[in-house]
């Protein structure tokens, strides 16, 4: 793999990469507990000592990272607000396919459209592409970015850092492809993503690309993805029932799902079982249920 020396900035601020580093490790430590923890119900203070804070630096820091206390981050992940939400959603996005659901996905304040590879460059995994790549801060933990000239191709977070591995899964579609590290280029979609204000997509007016590699079927998975709005919730059966399928294939719709190489833009976490339950994610439950309620404390 080709390495371009590069040096190691991003537009977003370094002050804010640092808190975010600090804060989202510390919050998904204590998501982890209460993941482990909640059919006990544990207390504020249980989840807050988990995270080795005070109750009262606990109440501070989710006022900092997410702008709402914590019971009510913990309230909006919740069986039964997951099942409202799944109600909810459904109803939008039968409003939004009975109009006829056209034109680009919307993530927050930010627009988001796709294009998939055309069969030739599927069939030769990027052969002549030039792929850049970059780490970089996020309020959801580092992530790993991936962007051809076109728009970008993969987002993942990184795992109890391991960035090797992270570029090895994101890598594995387009192995003839060429990489170059480069952390200027990718920072400038990270900066749209994450760099406005409250971690929210910092929007020019332009559509961020998606560039798609996957089956027919894969692709309108992660397409039907993009209808779901921020903070709903979705099943796998809706999906593909969506996608013109019977709910038996919602095995078959789980693994589209955990085959999405670009994370939150193409929002795999908002979909969970019908039952209500999270199930699971790739990049971490923990992370899934931080994922789930910094998006309905912003509605």
């Amino acid at each position: 793999m080709e390495s371009a020396t590069v040096e190691n900035t991003t537009v977003l601020d370094q002050t804010q990469g640092a808190r975010w580093r600090r804060d989202y490790d510390r919050v998904a430590t204590a998501l982890a507990y209460l993941d482990d923890h909640f059919a006990e119900q544990p207390s504020l203070e249980d989840i807050a000592a988990a995270a080795g804070l005070s109750a009262f630096h606990f109440q501070r820091l989710f006022s900092q990272w997410v702008g709402v206390s914590p019971k009510k981050f913990i309230q909006n992940l919740s069986l039964e607000q997951a099942k409202l939400s799944l109600a909810d959603c459904a109803s939008v996005l039968d409003a939004a396919y009975d109009a006829g659901l056209s034109g680009p996905g919307r993530l927050h304040d930010l627009f988001v459209t796709s294009e998939a590879v055309t069969p030739g460059q599927f069939k030769s995994k990027g052969a002549g592409l030039v792929i850049r790549y970059g780490y970089h801060p996020s309020p959801f933990g580092e992530c790993l970015l991936l962007a051809t000239d076109r728009g970008v191709c993969g987002l993942a977070f990184v795992i109890d850092g391991d960035r090797a591995d992270a570029l090895e899964h994101l890598c594995a579609g387009w192995s003839a492809a060429r990489f170059e590290h480069d952390d200027s280029a990718t920072g400038v979609y990270v900066d749209r993503i994450f760099g406005g204000p409250e971690g929210r997509p910092r929007d020019d007016g332009a559509p961020l690309r998606l560039i798609l590699r996957g089956s027919e079927f894969q692709l309108k998975v992660w397409r039907a993805l993009l209808a779901v709005p921020p903070g709903m919730l979705t099943t796998y059966q809706d999906i593909a029932r969506r996608i013109g399928y019977p709910e038996g294939a919602a095995r078959a719709v789980g693994r589209a799902n955990g085959s999405n190489l670009i994370s939150y833009l193409i929002p795999c976490h908002r979909v969970i079982r019908k039952s209500g339950a999270i199930g699971g994610y790739r990049w971490g439950r923990a992370r899934k249920l931080a994922l789930i309620g910094w998006e309905a404390a912003r509605l």
